[in-house]
């Protein structure tokens, strides 16, 4: 049960935005400070990942641990309207799965930051996490790979089975894509 009235969640939720968040001006910030030049939000990839860095190939996604549901204490799975969340955040996983496959398809290495990288108990200066980060972009011999904050549970993309109430995250993708309307899909 939600304890805030509609008209005010809706005014939260209206709030949250998918660009420009602080994480990733922050790294923004870091990088262009360290030299490093990029594009923002290429529409022509897949995923439209934050950053772009046409030079050596690699997109960086600046991911919130709770809208990508990742395993680290900055996720807990909402108790209230269960049966829209968990479809949606099942659904946002498996977009961010198919965005990163067709990206490496294309030869293009992708690098995740999760936001507890740089929040949390968990959290990372700054300085760490650009330099590790413009080390994994101007190293082209450096696979695809995810920087997380340093208590962080796992560092595998898929949401965890005990946040899910047991069940699996491919379980609730073919959920999601039987529950969400067309109209309600994520973007």
């Amino acid at each position: 049960m939600d304890f805030l009235p509609p008209l005010q969640r809706s005014h939260i939720m209206s709030r949250i935005r998918s660009r420009d968040t602080v994480p990733e001006m922050a790294i923004r910030r870091a990088l262009y400070a360290r030299g490093l030049r990029f594009r923002l939000h290429r529409r022509d990839l897949p995923g439209r990942p934050d950053l772009y860095f046409p030079a050596s190939r690699t997109a960086v996604f600046v991911h919130g641990c709770f809208w990508h549901a990742h395993a680290c204490r900055l996720f807990r799975q909402p108790a209230s309207r269960t049966a829209y969340w968990t479809p949606k955040l099942a659904s946002n996983q498996e977009r961010d799965r198919r965005s990163r496959a067709a990206l490496e398809a294309a030869g293009i290495r992708v690098i995740t930051v999760w936001e507890c990288a740089l929040r949390g108990r968990g959290r990372r200066p700054i300085d760490s996490v650009a330099d590790e980060l413009a080390g994994l972009i101007l190293d082209p011999s450096r696979q695809s790979t995810e920087i997380g904050g340093s208590d962080q549970a796992a560092t595998s993309a898929r949401m965890p089975t005990r946040a899910l109430g047991g069940a699996s995250a491919s379980t609730l993708a073919a959920a999601a894509a039987t529950t969400l309307p067309a109209s309600s899909a994520p973007r």
